[in-house]
């Protein structure tokens, strides 16, 4: 097969069919990265126990006869060429990100600080509205941002690739925040002692007129009962 490369051998063993020159060992090729052992597609040499009785029978690996090495060489050169067009593709998505100065609108409040915070969620959707889908989690802010502004972010688009991306962070009047029920409570209480004492005021010379008209009666009885006390006395004078 011109071109062909075997699956990467290790320990420098023969490369005999599922066989070592040891004959407590025999050869695998690993269908899953395994931790201490070698990554997924490699060929290495395990012990017979345990190649037989672990690793082959839970589909870990297996046998490195001729088929099994001519497939797994095939799968590994398309692997190999996936990773290398991923790699590319991120390369590529981070220039174009690079260039990319994202504007995110907040409500704001005095000094113009934030109401809340920018969350990565919000810079996904916003370079989702511009056509680039990113996973949220991938996305990276070097600061808490709570105030207007121009802030850097990271986003994560392959091992090699790591795009910076610009935010501006500007007020949207569109979305003032509404006056809070606790706002609203203390403005009532702001204005209830101010009811209570124009209430109070428009009381008191009501108040005053009636104690007026009923002190004035009483005045003009009293000239009466002077001239009855007189009336009655004279006859004994």
């Amino acid at each position: 097969m011109s071109g062909f490369t075997p699956p990467q051998h290790r320990d420098g063993l023969a490369k005999n069919e599922g066989r070592s020159t040891n004959n407590n060992l025999m050869k695998v090729i690993l269908k899953e990265d395994l931790t201490n052992l070698g990554l997924a597609g490699e060929l290495v040499n395990v012990k017979a126990g345990y190649g037989r009785n672990f690793l082959i029978p839970r589909g870990l690996a297996v046998v490195a006869n001729k088929s099994n090495t001519l497939r797994y060489a095939e799968e590994t050169r398309q692997r190999a060429h996936k990773l290398e067009q991923k790699r590319n593709d991120a390369a590529a998505l981070a220039d174009r990100l690079s260039t990319l100065e994202l504007v995110i609108k907040m409500p704001v409040g005095e000094e113009n600080r934030l109401f809340g915070t920018v969350t990565t969620q919000q810079v996904a959707d916003v370079l989702a509205a511009k056509g680039i889908d990113v996973d949220r989690r991938k996305i990276s802010l070097d600061e808490e941002i709570r105030l207007t502004g121009i802030y850097p972010a990271k986003v994560k688009l392959h091992p090699e690739h790591t795009a910076e991306i610009k935010i501006t962070v500007e007020p949207d009047m569109a979305r003032a925040p509404e006056a809070t029920p606790v706002a609203e409570e203390e403005l009532a209480g702001q204005e209830e002692p101010a009811a209570r004492e124009e209430t109070a005021t428009q009381e008191e010379p009501a108040a005053q007129e009636e104690t007026a008209v009923q002190e004035e009666p009483a005045r003009q009885e009293e000239p009466d009962a002077q001239e009855e006390t007189a009336t009655q006395e004279e006859p004994t004078a």
